[in-house]
């Protein structure tokens, strides 16, 4: 297994080369303190891992992330950053990260993670997999108003009462045209086509 160890700081460095020697399967370590150096070693050799940091001089580590992945899909990476892993966790697996560790992480979960993702897995802590399932239900009882801005959410009540696109831009001081670009948004938004559907939806959740 070889592996590619990117921190901009080379007491980091020297610490995650001390863990992930533990891993009998480990053939190489090479280490980056950059984005521009990842991308040059991954140009001239093969990399099994790549452990990224996301605070980098250069370019921020979700770049280099999209880098990676698209110019060498096979390379798995690693996030491993001293950000909570709920603001960067679930934006850095989007763009194919195969796991995302902070750097509070215990050295055992770690090693967990490299063998995880050696074996072809994705690497979510506990806590992180917690996070995402309350953030998936939460959304999934979110009543699609609330997605609305105030003023569209004004405009939706307006236009559920059976106002006019003229009569709702007297009332809110503003053009029939901007009215008309605003529903376009709340019907995007609502996923609805009509306004009687609009006046349905309002009528089944008492906004009206």
């Amino acid at each position: 297994m070889k592996l590619l160890i990117c921190d901009d700081h080379k007491i980091v460095r020297e610490g995650l080369r001390q863990i992930l020697l533990q891993i009998e399967e480990v053939s190489s370590i090479i280490e980056a303190s950059n984005g521009s150096e990842v991308c040059a070693i991954l140009k001239e050799r093969a990399i099994d891992i790549v452990i990224l940091d996301i605070s980098l001089p250069d370019k921020n580590g979700l770049e280099v992330l999209q880098i990676v992945k698209e110019k060498w899909p096979s390379t798995n990476v690693l996030m491993l950053s001293m950000h909570p892993q709920e603001q960067y966790a679930i934006r850095a697996l989007k763009l194919g990260a195969a796991g995302y560790l902070t750097k509070d992480t215990a050295s055992d979960e770690l090693l967990m993670a490299v063998k995880k993702i050696s074996a072809g897995g994705k690497y979510i802590s506990q806590s992180l997999a917690e996070s995402m399932a309350l953030q998936f239900k939460l959304k999934a009882q979110q009543h699609k108003h609330e997605l609305l801005s105030q003023r569209e959410f004004e405009i939706m009540i307006q236009l559920a009462n059976g106002k006019s696109l003229l009569e709702i831009g007297n009332i809110l001081c503003i053009s029939a045209k901007t009215v008309s670009t605003y529903r376009g948004r709340i019907m995007a938004k609502m996923e609805l086509n009509k306004n009687t559907e609009l006046a349905i939806y309002c009528i089944e959740n008492d906004l009206i």
